[in-house]
């Protein structure tokens, strides 16, 4: 794709960056045949190749509209494009850019401005967001059900191995999961103690910055990280093998930290580090495998139900680990069912279930209808936002696979 940068980017880290991301695009449109918002919406301008062309012209000088906006805004970030491009197009980076652009030209409404500030004052935050799901928990009952379902049960935590090991892994706690899903990161401790391996973790870590990120405050998202490798750099410089994270959004995100503070003096090194060291739980678990078979006993197919699995967009798209978790839990003995057209988004995508619900709404019911094809009695995934999203529309129990890894050990004798 040739290109003409306008001079208030030409010259700068993001549109030397940017440029480079244009002229590899070839125009072949196969990202649109595996584009969620385009397959539904059958307009070009909300599929890859139309939002490319979008940035472009912003780059190029052309005043953008709210309607560029919109179509941006459409974008799920799932990167499944990324995955299907044959010429190697870095279409994320490309959109978080544009979308930065457009926003400080167009800005937005106040209403809709007022709203995404309150969603990242709130949800990164345990202390606002704790006290107002334990209120909402309360108030479940006298909830319209279509408000209910979204509202996630209150589900039991495991405690914390108290074993320690000499091999020792960092974890993310993150910021809304440990309320959500406390179960999780405890299971994940578990497996690893079977392993030998002490899953600690590091006072004053929280938030990623994804869902800052991409709700368009970036500075902000930048300061959450630099505040998370401040926490974990002690236990970095004290020799932990790895950052594990159980949320498969986190983990992409904390496996860019090298990226996106490449340009920070202060921290880039630093960042790097980090980087190399983040591990989704499923490459952690994996590396291990040979060593859980003795553990197995009896071997899962014996006595659990035959599962879905979900794969997160930033699983499978993002982290680029299509099938690690499927395998891993295939070899390990579980039933799997077949998934139709599993690499497309369930529609929960950090907030866009909140900002974009009537999208996300169609997105979800063929997600389920493609999960529960197969007749499991149970659905697993690896990210969170999935979790709860695919929870609020179907019966069937959702959790993350560590959890259903977790009760397949036998307890300690």
């Amino acid at each position: 794709m040739q290109t003409n940068l306008a001079d208030f980017i030409r010259d700068t880290p993001e549109g030397r960056e940017a440029d480079a991301i244009l002229r590899k695009c070839v125009h072949c449109g196969f990202c649109n045949a595996t584009c969620p918002t385009y397959q539904l919406l059958g307009d070009e301008l909300d599929g890859p190749r139309g939002r490319i062309y979008l940035v472009k012209q912003v780059l190029e000088g052309a005043q953008p509209t709210r309607k560029t906006q919109l179509h941006l805004d459409r974008c799920l970030t799932c990167r499944a494009c990324e995955t299907t491009c044959p010429s190697g197009v870095r279409y994320g980076r490309l959109v978080d850019l544009g979308r930065l652009l457009v926003e400080a030209r167009v800005g937005r409404a106040p209403v809709e401005s007022a709203w995404r500030r309150a969603l990242n004052a709130v949800i990164p935050r345990p202390a606002f967001f704790n006290p107002l799901l334990f209120m909402g928990r309360l108030a479940r009952p006298l909830l319209p059900s279509r408000l209910s379902r979204k509202l996630p049960a209150r589900t039991a935590a495991r405690p914390w191995p108290r074993a320690a090991h000499a091999r020792r892994m960092l974890v993310l706690e993150g910021c809304v999961q440990p309320a959500l899903s406390p179960a999780t990161n405890a299971a994940a401790a578990h497996v690893l103690d079977r392993l030998g391996i002490s899953l600690v973790r590091a006072r004053d870590s929280g938030c990623c910055g994804a869902l800052t990120f991409h709700l368009n405050f970036q500075e902000q998202a930048l300061d959450r990280m630099r505040r998370n490798i401040d926490a974990w750099w002690p236990e970095i410089e004290a020799g932990v093998e790895a950052i594990v994270i159980t949320a498969s959004g986190c983990g992409l995100t904390v496996k860019e930290y090298g990226y996106h503070l490449r340009h920070d003096p202060a921290y880039a090194q630093k960042a790097e580090r980090v980087s190399a060291l983040a591990r989704d739980i499923g490459e952690v678990v994996a590396a291990e495998k040979n060593r859980l078979f003795p553990l197995l006993s009896p071997r899962p197919e014996t006595r659990n139900p035959k599962v879905a699995f979900h794969a997160p967009c930033t699983l499978q798209h993002g982290m680029k680990l299509k099938g690690c978790v499927e395998s891993l839990l295939s070899d390990l003995g579980y039933s799997l069912t077949q998934v139709p057209q599993a690499h497309l988004c369930c529609g929960s995508a950090g907030t866009y279930s909140i900002l974009q619900p009537k999208l996300s709404q169609q997105l979800l019911e063929n997600k389920i209808a493609a999960l529960t094809s197969g007749g499991p009695q149970e659905i697993l995934t690896a990210n969170i936002g999935c979790q709860l999203h695919l929870q609020s529309a179907t019966e069937l129990p959702v959790r993350h696979w560590i959890e259903a890894l977790a009760d397949s050990l036998p307890p300690r004798g």
